[in-house]
C-alpha cells in the first residue's frame, strides 16, 4: 500500500498453460472473514481455469469447488493424525500442485500431509500468532505465507522470527461492485459493522456508551445501524449502554444484526465505523470511515492517512508485542462530529487507489505467482546462477570498465559450461516449469542462466554465433529507445571512454529469431534510484512498451541499469508487468527469495576455470554474501 496516487493493477504476462491444481484448506467450524476470503479466491482461481478443492469442517461452502468435509479444527491429536492421513490421501489422488492453508490449524496438518513430497504448503496468515515456544521453533506454515497487511508481515519477521524471504503482504481481495459516485442520496445513517462479540464487541460496547449519545443529542436527525452477527454476545456493559440507547433514542437505533446484504446497507450509510473486510467495502464503495478495529483506532481514512490505516488493516492489526492499543473515545468522537459537521463522500482517487490495491482478480493473480515461487522453491532448491556479461569485443577495448569478456575467453566460459552439464536457460523458460506449462521433471539439473546487458554490436557478431554453435540461448537486455546506438551514457560520464557501438534493429531481431528472450533495460539507461518516481516508471514503463511494440515479443524480465535500485523502484518494475528483475550483486539467496531483485553474478574479463566453478558453485551466492556482507 502507498499513498499519493492509485497505484496500477499488478499486471501479470499470460502463457498458455496447464491449469493448476489447488487445495484449500480451512478451519470452518463458523463462516469467518478467513474463510469468506479463502472462498472468494477459489472461486477467482475457478474462473480462470484452474481446478479448486476446499477441506473445510464445513459440509458445504459457496463455491463451485469441490469441498471435503474433514474437522480440521478440531486439535486432538488423534484426529489431527486422521486429518494428516485424508489431506495427504487428498494430494495424492488429484496430484495438487500447491496446498493453501488458511489458519494455524489448518497449516499444522497440512505441513504434515505434504511432508516428503514435492507439493508446496502456502499458508495466509490472517491475524496476529500467539508467541509460545513452538511458534519460532517449530515453522507449521510451509514455504511462502501471505501475511495481509504490512504490520502483520512485520510481527511475523520480529516477533515470530520468520524468515523475511518467505513472506509476502498480499492483503485480501474485494469483489467490488460498480463504484458509488457522489450523486448517490444521502441517508443521514451511521452503520457500525463488525462481530460483536470478542475484542470487537467490547470495541461496540464503548462506542455505544461514549460515542454514539453524545453525537444523536447533537445531530437530531442521524440515524445508527448496528449491523453484523453474535449481538447476543456483546459484554453486559455493551447490552446495558444499548439498551439506554434504544430507551432515549427510538427507532433512530436500528439493530440490523447478521446481514447478507453488506454492500445494501454501504450504499444507505453515508459513515461507516468498522475494521478490515468492512472498511475496505466502504471505502470502496465511496463511503467515509473511521477505521476502527480490535486493535487500534485507526483514524478518519484519508488519502493522507490511508497507508498507515492499511498496514493496520484499517485498526485490526498491530506490529508491536501485545498487539493492542488503547482507544482514545474523546477522539473518535470528535472526528465523528467533524464528518457530521461536513459531510464528504470519500474521494474518487482514493476511492480508486482502493479498489486497484484489493481488486480480487489482481489479488487472485499475485496469490498464484506465489505458488508459483513456492513450487519452485520446493522443486529446485538450490541457488541457480544468473551470470552478467555485456560486451564480447574481438580485443580488449581501452576502457576502465571491466564489463566485457573477449569472444575467444567467451569461448572457453562456454567450453567450461558444456564440460562441467549446465544447461542454459531463459526467465522466459523457468516460467514455463512455474506456470506448470512445462513438468517440472523435466527440469534441468544444473540449470544456469546467461545474461547480456545493452545490446552491443559485438553481441551481434561474435556472442550470438558462439552461442548457437553450443545450441545455448540466453536472456538479452535492451534499451527501449531504439535511436540510442552507442553507450552515451559512458561518455556523459567519461569522454574518454572509447564509443562501444549498439545493434540496429535488424541484428536485435536475429536474436529473437534465435529463441532468446529479449529484456527490457529502461530507454536510456538512468540510475532508476536516483531519478524522481515519476521520471523512474516512465523510464521502466516505456522501455516494455517500446521493446514490445517494435520486437513483438512480450517481456518478461527487466535489468536495472548499473544495479541501482530500492524498494521504490522495484515496486515501479513489478507495477509495469514484469515478472522478474535482475539486479547485479545483489538479491535473495534463492531466485524465489525475491523476484524482483534477482543475484546476478558479474563476470570479468579474467575469468578462470576456478573463478567459473566458484561463481557457478549452488554455494556461491552465500559465500558471497559472508565475503561481502551483501
Amino acid at each position: 500500500m502507498n499513498g499519493g496516487q492509485p497505484a496500477p493493477a499488478t499486471k501479470r504476462a499470460r502463457y498458455l498453460c496447464r491449469p493448476m491444481r489447488i487445495l484449500h484448506v480451512l478451519s470452518a467450524n463458523f463462516f469467518a472473514g478467513s474463510v469468506a476470503y479463502a472462498v472468494a479466491l477459489a472461486e477467482a482461481h475457478r474462473r480462470e481455469g484452474h481446478q479448486v478443492w476446499l477441506a473445510s469442517d464445513a459440509p458445504t461452502l459457496p463455491t463451485g469447488a469441490k469441498v471435503v468435509q474433514l474437522p480440521i479444527s478440531q486439535r486432538k491429536y488423534k484426529q489431527r493424525l486422521r486429518n494428516i492421513r485424508a489431506l495427504r490421501q487428498l494430494v495424492q489422488a488429484h496430484d495438487i500442485d500447491v496446498v493453501h492453508a488458511h489458519s494455524r490449524a489448518a497449516s499444522w496438518v497440512s505441513y504434515f500431509a505434504v511432508r516428503g513430497l514435492l507439493v508446496p504448503l502456502v499458508s495466509t496468515v490472517h491475524g496476529r500468532q500467539h508467541l509460545h515456544t513452538s511458534t519460532s521453533l517449530f515453522d507449521v506454515y510451509g514455504d511462502k505465507v501471505i501475511a495481509i497487511c504490512e504490520n502483520l508481515a512485520e510481527h511475523l519477521r520480529q516477533e515470530v522470527k520468520m524468515e523475511p524471504a518467505k513472506i509476502a503482504v498480499i492483503p485480501n481481495g474485494i469483489g467490488f461492485g460498480s463504484p458509488a459516485g457522489e450523486e448517490t442520496p444521502w441517508n443521514n445513517r451511521l452503520a457500525f459493522i463488525g462481530r460483536f462479540n470478542g475484542p470487537k464487541g467490547e470495541r461496540a460496547a464503548a462506542l455505544f456508551e461514549h460515542v454514539f449519545p453524545p453525537l444523536l443529542r447533537e445531530f437530531g436527525q442521524l440515524r445508527v445501524a448496528l449491523i453484523g452477527g453474535e449481538l447476543d454476545h456483546l459484554p453486559a456493559t455493551g447490552k446495558a449502554a444499548l439498551a439506554a440507547l434504544q430507551s432515549e433514542f427510538g427507532t433512530r437505533i436500528e439493530v440490523v444484526g447478521f446481514t447478507d446484504d453488506v454492500p445494501g446497507w454501504l450504499l444507505k450509510t453515508d459513515l461507516v465505523i468498522g475494521a478490515g473486510r468492512v472498511a475496505i467495502e466502504a471505502l470502496g464503495a465511496g463511503r467515509a470511515v473511521l477505521a476502527l478495529g480490535e486493535a487500534c483506532y485507526a483514524g478518519r481514512v484519508t488519502a493522507a492517512t490511508y497507508a498507515a490505516a492499511a498496514a493496520s488493516n484499517f485498526g485490526d492489526i498491530l506490529a508491536q508485542q501485545g498487539g493492542v492499543g488503547p482507544v482514545d473515545w474523546a477522539l473518535v468522537l470528535r472526528e465523528a462530529r467533524d464528518y457530521w459537521q461536513q459531510p464528504a463522500r470519500v474521494a474518487p482517487a482514493l476511492q480508486q487507489h482502493v479498489r486497484a490495491d484489493y481488486d480480487l482478480p489482481t489479488i487472485a493473480t499475485r496469490v498464484l505467482t506465489v505458488y508459483e515461487s513456492a513450487r519452485m522453491k520446493k522443486a529446485v532448491p538450490a541457488f541457480i546462477p544468473v551470470l552478467m556479461y555485456h560486451k564480447i569485443p574481438d580485443a580488449p577495448p581501452a576502457t576502465k570498465h571491466q564489463i566485457f569478456v573477449t569472444k575467444e575467453n567467451f569461448a572457453k566460459h562456454l567450453a567450461y559450461f558444456k564440460q562441467h552439464k549446465f544447461s542454459p536457460i531463459t526467465f522466459r523458460d523457468y516460467q514455463d516449469f512455474a506456470s506448470g506449462r512445462r513438468k517440472l521433471a523435466e527440469f534441468p539439473r544444473r540449470p544456469i542462466i546467461l545474461t547480456f546487458d545493452d545490446g552491443y554490436t559485438d553481441n551481434y557478431t561474435n556472442l550470438l554465433p558462439l552461442m548457437q554453435q553450443y545450441g545455448y540461448r540466453g536472456v538479452l537486455y535492451l534499451l527501449g529507445d531504439f535511436e540510442v546506438r552507442y553507450n552515451q551514457w559512458d561518455l556523459a560520464a567519461d569522454p574518454t571512454e572509447p564509443r562501444a557501438d549498439i545493434m540496429s534493429e535488424t541484428q536485435k531481431r536475429a536474436f529473437v529469431a534465435a529463441g532468446w528472450e529479449i529484456g527490457a533495460h529502461t530507454m536510456s539507461h538512468p540510475r532508476l534510484a536516483a531519478l524522481p518516481p515519476a521520471a523512474a516508471a516512465t523510464e521502466i514503463a516505456q522501455s516494455k512498451a517500446a521493446l514490445e511494440s517494435r520486437l513483438g515479443i512480450e517481456m518478461l524480465s527487466f535489468a536495472y541499469p548499473y544495479g541501482d535500485l530500492s524498494a521504490g523502484t522495484k515496486a515501479l518494475v513489478q507495477q509495469a508487468g514484469f515478472t522478474y528483475a535482475v539486479a547485479t550483486d545483489s538479491g535473495g539467496m534463492h531466485l524465489e527469495d525475491d523476484r524482483m531483485q534477482i543475484f546476478r553474478v558479474n563476470m570479468f574479463p579474467h575469468e578462470t576455470g576456478g573463478s567459473l566453478f566458484k561463481k557457478t558453485a549452488s554455494w556461491y551466492r552465500r559465500y558471497y554474501r559472508w565475503k561481502r556482507k551483501k
